[in-house]
């Protein structure tokens, strides 16, 4: 019998053999039970077999046992599930096989309850459950729970300096999985979207117990914004209570952003405050090393020397319109939250436009991201051109202001719309176009005016959150 050699080319032998059937063992079971729910008998006993044969606990291969279940009842395993996916170093080419059949064990739990949805209506705590398993699943690609579905949690890169293989790869090295994790984060969008979509989502927040189990996310915030005007009483009551939870964990995240970004220089024309936090004590020691006593061992200082803390400002104004129609409901939450966090900034004057074949100012509620959502309405056709009736009143000084418009751009006046946006820009005024994003992380602009925006100077603004606040912060500040 001839075996492929491994990487550290040396053939495998009997126990090598052994331990890659058992690895194959639980992904066959795997792939069965996403494609199929009835249980493979043979591939149940099998897979059970070797569940309990590395000490690992049967409630593994339970599809009703959620994985915080598992962690609970067994808290050693928390560890592992922790970056369970991202590869480790491999030492000269060997590879621990026994360590990668516990791996596979452990994968296959949360890959199958993430992804293996059933069908039928979902109640809050089946969602609950699937954010959990999410939040799990998203641990173990190195991340932070809720980093790829771009929703509760901290946004940014991978949590642990990034994202690569299982390592499950038979013979060969693990492939790299750095590019295909991003694209995890829309499939799990799009998987949320679903379950809420198939929650009686009324009859849920109607009852304060069952609401109280749903956790805030933005598919939850797309179906709340659409059915608001629906809901009376409790129900209404508990809506309103779920956004602004939502608001308020995602205005934490993105104030962090904000003031993690760039701010402006030091202005040097106002005198530094003589406070004791601001005393430079390098700059007093040398400015009187002159004045050092050798015989008395001590330094006489003449004057002190403070820090200057003042920065350069200048009113600016931000004028940011958005797109209410259905496709931009994630765009239109962050960016109505990331108005009013820079409404909060000292000498920005924020000015907010909502709107779809109307257009609405909702200046008076910028610095309130909750007020301003619940005066929003989804839906209905776009109109871009009533909004620029809006807006071009208010660019007073085209050199102290920027506009950000957020929209998909699929317009049926688009010609019209892109010449008034032209002449905003040539005026000289800063303006800066942002790109859809829908609930389940996939973008979409309109190709006519992604191109002509870039033929402009301004390219549309795509992906992550964090690109808006650079190019806010680098102008405003």
């Amino acid at each position: 019998m001839t075996h492929e050699p491994d990487p550290a080319g040396q053939a495998p032998g009997p126990r090598e053999d052994h331990h890659d059937n058992r690895r194959q063992v639980l992904y066959w079971r795997l792939l069965a039970r996403l494609f199929d729910p009835e249980e493979q008998a043979s591939l149940e006993s099998a897979s059970l077999a070797v569940v309990e044969d590395i000490g690992l606990p049967s409630a593994l291969l339970d599809p009703g046992a959620s994985v915080d279940s598992v962690v609970q009842r067994h808290p050693e395993l928390a560890a592992e599930f922790e970056g369970l996916m991202v590869p480790e170093p491999e030492e000269d080419g060997a590879r621990d096989r026994a360590a990668e059949v516990r791996r596979a064990a452990l994968v296959s739990k949360v890959l199958l309850n993430v992804f293996a949805t059933g069908s039928g209506n979902v109640t809050a705590e089946q969602l609950a459950r699937w954010q959990s398993d999410a939040d799990w699943l998203e641990r173990a690609l190195g991340c932070r729970p809720g980093e790829l579905r771009g929703g509760r949690g901290p946004t940014g890169g991978p949590g642990r300096g990034g994202v690569g293989a299982t390592g499950t790869g038979p013979g060969g090295p693990a492939p790299d999985l750095g590019r295909l994790v991003p694209a995890i984060g829309p499939e799990l969008g799009a998987i949320e979207a679903g379950l809420v979509q198939r929650m009686r989502l009324r009859e849920v927040l109607a009852d304060p117990a069952l609401a109280a189990r749903l956790t805030p996310s933005m598919s939850l915030m797309e179906q709340l914004l659409r059915d608001k005007d629906n809901l009376s009483g409790v129900a209404l009551a508990n809506a309103k209570a779920l956004i602004r939870r939502y608001v308020d964990e995602v205005t934490e995240v993105l104030r962090t952003q904000v003031e993690k970004s760039t701010v402006g220089e030091l202005d040097r024309s106002v005198p530094p405050k003589r406070v004791f936090r601001n005393l430079d004590i390098d700059r007093t020691i040398w400015k009187n090393l002159t004045n050092w006593s050798p015989e008395e061992e001590r330094l006489y200082v003449d004057r002190l020397y403070y820090r200057h803390t003042s920065r350069k400002t200048t009113p600016q104004r931000l004028v940011v319109v958005v797109d209410q129609s259905g496709s931009m409901v994630d765009s239109m939450v962050n960016c109505t939250i990331l108005a009013s966090i820079f409404a909060g900034l000292p000498k920005v004057d924020v000015h907010l436009i909502a709107y779809d074949t109307q257009a609405l100012d909702l200046t008076p509620w910028a610095h309130d991201p909750f007020e301003t959502l619940l005066r929003t309405k989804l839906g209905g056709g776009t109109d871009g051109t009533v909004a620029m009736a809006l807006a071009q009143p208010k660019i007073a000084e085209p050199r102290n202001t920027v506009v950000v418009w957020i929209s998909d751009f699929y317009e049926w006046r688009h010609q019209e719309l892109f010449d008034s946006m032209a002449a905003v820009h040539r005026s000289g005024a800063k303006f800066i176009p942002v790109g859809s994003v829908t609930s389940s992380g996939r973008g979409s602009v309109n190709p006519w005016f992604r191109e002509r925006f870039k033929d402009l100077g301004t390219p549309v603004i795509s992906g992550h959150i964090k690109k808006l606040v650079h190019e806010l912060k680098t102008f405003l500040t």
